[in-house]
């Protein structure tokens, strides 16, 4: 099981231009923030070689991930995108290209949740 302090070794080693800033070495949801801003700026960049791996990551943090994982990667990093792309006018769903099944859902019952129409997933359920 993947546990919080492997999370963003995880995603270091999928988006390796990506390093965390000192202060947030130990506090797992700012850095989630900090990695979500350095995307939206790869991508502002045209650097977006990276996604598909970040998005085999967000999907191994969501199947493998204890709940604090699964948690950070749904609220931190999947609505993170979603929010700071959106702020910064860059439709999230250029990166939602990238989920695979379990993140795509995910995302999906994100994106419901904000239009008002169901409660968000449940990051524990089964996995196909």
């Amino acid at each position: 099981m993947i546990s919080k302090d492997q999370v963003m070794p995880l995603l270091m080693d999928a988006c390796p231009s990506y390093r965390p800033l000192v202060e947030y070495q130990d506090l797992l949801h700012p850095a989630a923030g900090h990695f979500v801003d350095h995307l939206w700026q790869l991508h502002q960049q045209n650097r977006t070689t990276d996604f598909p791996e970040v998005a085999r990551t967000l999907e191994r943090l969501l199947i493998e991930g204890d709940e604090d994982v699964r948690d950070v990667t749904i609220i931190g990093l999947l609505e993170g995108i979603q929010n700071v792309w959106g702020n910064n006018g860059t439709d999230p769903e250029i990166f939602a290209r990238h989920l695979l099944p379990v993140s795509a859902m995910q995302w999906k019952s994100l994106n419901a949740f904000w239009d008002g129409m169901s409660k968000p997933a449940d990051p524990k359920h089964e996995h196909p």
